[in-house]
């Protein structure tokens, strides 16, 4: 992005920036805001980007290594299309008053505020829309649902709805990712250059309070936006992407799916956090997908974003995009079965079976002691090949397939298992292995792969909420952990994140199960190992006790 602080020469305007424009709020907080608007007379449509990133870092250049400078390209959409662009501040970040909450009741009443401030603006036409990724888009959601009148519609793009199963306690496991997040956040505010800390502090201990507040309780409900998703009325375009398993994905999956407005869902391929940021940095990419949306809301102009189907999803495997008519797509499930192996296929703990038939009634039953003496990196083992995140852990693997499969949808996984624990985790990776040379198997290497989805599960948060529970996505209260009792079965049933893939002819589906990840294949978003997780776990997979994968075949 070119530095906002100079005027923009291409284009139908040039480009005026105002900066530290200020807003006073109800309890006479002070909110900082930057500018950007046509240098031009007349009334413009506005999007609005609210965050505590510091919109003084909009100068820098786009780089992985500033995964939060998520503004999008600003320039274009002042110049070539006439639009103001808002970028704010939010209450006890960069230049802006008041002490920070993470989007508590406070900042989402400033949103109310902002936006109807923007809309008074001589400049503007009263009609404001929001954007930007992540956070941005987490504060989306909350923009809808406080309804200002100026607030036309939103596109969040990749942003959580349920900052608690979405981010922070995966299936009730606690994940190292917002800790993190929020002291890089804190070192952003308040660091500069020469190590002169003349910044903004940000002094709530959230990190703290986020470790503290280990069930779904008021605090995370405060700052979830699934809560209130059905009462926002504007228009909803919810972009998700398959790589974003971990954060944002299931956010904007179930966001469209209880939303009540006028709604579209896009699933893109993006593969990582680092190709999804790229994304919403490209021009092509907006021209193609928002810019429509906006112009049609915004401007009102015609385009074809009113006749796009309800819901489009990148296929994986496929590489191409699907059109469905809703959410979860039409599909039929199949019962995949853990039986014991070995499948010779990949080397791990059991080498075990996935099949279409279900076990015998003496079918044998697989066991494994945690923590591995072997891991090094979280389950990764070194290996004269280099690290191996499969060797020391539980899988089940399908013959190759005799045909293309695709899995589009909703993911349960069905296991019967006895602990000697009073409480146990599951970390669950479905992958498509690819087949292999016998040599490369002869020497000891493994065969390549791809991970599909992941889903995750603590045995002492099995409490279900019946009401939002599906057959393919059960959904926990995580409000009342229960220890399990040692040495009993239990039946749980674990969802998987949705997927669309296409695993072809002569791949393996491959099931891989343990109590913990790695830093090293969960990038951003694994699980620290609690002091406590030392045991040994039993999977019951005989007739009476088949435990199974249930996978939504997409309907051709």
């Amino acid at each position: 992005m070119a530095n906002p602080g100079e005027a923009a020469v291409r284009g139908k305007y040039r480009m005026k920036v105002e900066d530290d424009v200020y807003v006073v709020m109800r309890d006479g907080v002070r909110i900082a805001c930057r500018v950007y608007r046509p240098d031009a007379e007349g009334r413009f449509p506005t999007l609005f980007a609210p965050s505590p990133y510091q919109y003084d870092t909009d100068d820098i250049p786009h780089s992985s290594l500033f995964l939060w400078r998520e503004v999008g390209p600003v320039p274009w959409y002042v110049c070539e299309h006439g639009y103001a662009y808002v970028h704010a501040d939010v209450r006890g970040s960069g230049k802006s008053g008041g002490e920070y909450s993470m989007l508590g009741q406070e900042e989402q009443q400033d949103l109310y505020e902002l936006i109807e401030w923007i809309g008074r603006q001589p400049w503007s036409n009263g009609r404001v829309g929001g954007i930007g990724q992540s956070y941005y888009a987490w504060a989306q959601w909350f923009m809808g649902i406080v309804n200002p009148p100026a607030l036309k519609c939103i596109a969040p793009y990749d942003g959580f709805t349920d900052i608690y199963r979405d981010s922070a306690y995966h299936g009730g496991i606690y994940c190292e990712f917002l800790v993190w997040w929020y002291n890089m956040v804190r070192a952003n505010n308040l660091m500069r250059a020469a190590n002169r800390p003349t910044g903004r502090a940000m002094e709530p201990d959230l990190a703290g309070q986020i470790i503290q507040h280990q069930t779904y309780d008021d605090w995370w409900k405060e700052r979830s936006p699934i809560e209130g998703i059905p009462e926002i009325k504007v228009p909803i375009y919810s972009i998700g992407h398959w790589g974003k398993a971990g954060l944002h994905l299931r956010g904007n999956i179930n966001g469209y799916d209880v939303a009540t407005a006028p709604k579209k869902l896009l699933v893109t391929g993006g593969r990582d956090v680092f190709e999804v940021h790229e994304m919403f940095d490209e021009i092509s990419f907006h021209e193609k997908e928002l810019l429509p949306f906006y112009d049609h809301y915004l401007k009102g102009v015609e385009t074809d974003y009113s006749r796009r189907p309800p819901v489009r999803l990148f296929v994986r495997g496929r590489g191409a995009y699907r059109d469905f008519p809703s959410w979860p797509p039409p599909a039929t499930p199949k019962a995949f079965y853990l039986r014991s192996g070995p499948t010779g296929s990949v080397t791990s703990i059991n080498d075990g079976a996935l099949s279409l038939q279900p076990p015998p009634a003496d079918g044998a039953s697989t066991q494994y002691k945690y923590p591995d003496p072997l891991w090094r990196f979280g389950v990764v083992v070194p290996t004269q090949f280099g690290p191996d995140p499969v060797a020391r852990v539980l899988t089940f693997t399908t013959p190759p397939l005799e045909e293309d499969l695709e899995v589009v949808g909703e993911i349960a996984l069905e296991l019967f298992v006895s602990s000697t624990n009073t409480d146990t985790d599951f970390i669950v990776k479905l992958s498509d292995q690819s087949p292999q040379p016998a040599g490369e198997r002869a020497q000891g290497r493994q065969p390549a792969f791809v991970n599909v989805t992941k889903g995750w599960f603590r045995a002492s948060h099995r409490e279900k909420d019946e009401r939002r529970s599906r057959p393919l996505r059960p959904y926990y209260t995580h409000a009342n952990p229960q220890p399990i009792e040692p040495g009993r079965v239990y039946k749980f049933e674990i969802e998987l994140l949705p997927c669309a893939y296409l695993f072809k002819k002569g791949n393996r589906i491959r099931l891989e199960i343990s109590s913990a990840d790695s830093p090293m294949t969960d990038s951003l978003f694994s699980h620290q190992y609690m002091w406590y997780k030392v045991g040994t776990d039993t999977i019951l997979h005989d007739a009476a006790r088949a435990s199974r994968l249930l996978l939504p075949i997409a309907a051709s």
